[in-house]
């Protein structure tokens, strides 16, 4: 177990949540409230820097892995973890396996709203 990317998972994440909070406070009072502005703006430009930051990491950017792992795992995943959902889903495209890509998507929505529904569910049949 490496305590430097721990602590570089741990500090990127709680960069990305703070900056998420900020994000979807500012699209609340832009936007307004009665649509999820926040959450899909966040999940927008989580995707997109996740994207910028693994191409850069792929062909430019010779940074520590501790480095990449407190921006993609750590920031990022603090941000939103759709952006994570985003990556998967273009390196299975990007091998080809359609397929699977497809069955990754409708399986990652259905099957987390499925859990979602499950669990408030179960908490209002206990109260």
């Amino acid at each position: 177990m490496n305590w430097i990317f721990i602590l570089a998972v741990a500090l990127g994440g709680a960069l990305g949540s703070v900056t998420r909070y900020l994000v979807g406070i500012g699209a609340g009072r832009l936007f307004g409230t009665d649509f999820p502005w926040g959450t899909l703006i966040i999940n927008i430009t989580g995707s997109f820097v996740i994207g910028l930051f693994a191409s850069l990491f792929a062909i430019r950017w010779n940074l520590p892995q501790a480095v990449r792992i407190f921006l993609i795992v750590g920031f990022c995943g603090g941000y939103t973890t759709f952006s994570t959902f985003s990556l998967d889903s273009f390196y299975l495209i990007e091998r080809g396996e359609f397929a699977a890509t497809a069955a990754y998507m409708v399986a990652s929505a259905l099957l987390s709203l499925g859990a979602l529904i499950g669990a408030m569910h179960l908490v209002r049949t206990m109260a």
